[in-house]
């Protein structure tokens, strides 16, 4: 959960960080953690998410000079530079394609194969896979607003559109996440029965 819900958000703070190396250091520790969370739920590894976050904030010390506005759109503004920083990782290196040929490879989860001995790491699994389905951008509104539990009206300002528009995408991305889900639960680590006999518990997201 993002810890800035409570935060106020004031110019003030923001003009004092240009001058004042405390202040932009606590600047800088109040919004590691979420921006780094935002990483790693797009990217599910925390050493990428640790290089992509640091490149994230070099580039705001680089640029923080030309900011200008509050802290609530600085933290949107950070999201922003990780989401760019997420989808350039992405498009230049093979993870991507490696992943999703190793989840191709992988057994379906029959009786006969050994699934997790944790069922929720076996959803977890799932809900990983689904997500790599998406496309970049609806990932990173999924992850925002379930990981990062940020309104639709937040995530909309950071990629300056309106929340209808976000509320639409999220809907479709969540009908595709629920598709996938579906499917891999049907070949899931439990027969029939014995979902049945544990009151028919479903991934939910």
């Amino acid at each position: 959960m993002s810890e800035l819900s409570g935060f106020e958000f004031n110019i003030d703070l923001m003009t004092q960080a240009k001058s004042d190396p405390g202040v932009f250091t606590r600047l800088y520790l109040r919004h590691y953690d979420a921006v780094f969370g935002y990483c790693v739920h797009r990217l599910f590894d925390r050493h990428f998410a640790e290089d992509i976050t640091s490149q994230v904030f070099l580039s705001m010390v680089q640029n923080f000079e030309k900011f200008e506005g509050n802290e609530r759109q600085f933290r949107n503004w950070l999201y922003r530079i990780a989401t760019n920083a997420v989808n350039e990782h992405l498009r230049k290196t093979i993870r991507r394609n490696t992943i999703l040929a190793w989840i191709r490879q992988q057994p379906s989860g029959n009786a006969s194969d050994c699934p997790p001995a944790d069922e929720s790491q076996y959803n977890q699994a799932i809900i990983k896979k689904a997500m790599l389905t998406l496309k970049p951008k609806e990932q990173a509104i999924v992850a925002m607003r379930f990981f990062e539990n940020l309104k639709t009206e937040e995530i909309a300002e950071v990629f300056g559109t309106s929340a209808a528009t976000i509320r639409s995408q999220l809907s479709r991305a969540l009908v595709k996440l629920r598709k996938h889900i579906t499917y891999a639960q049907k070949d899931g680590p439990a027969s029939p029965e014995e979902r049945a006999s544990r009151g028919g518990r479903e991934v939910s997201i």
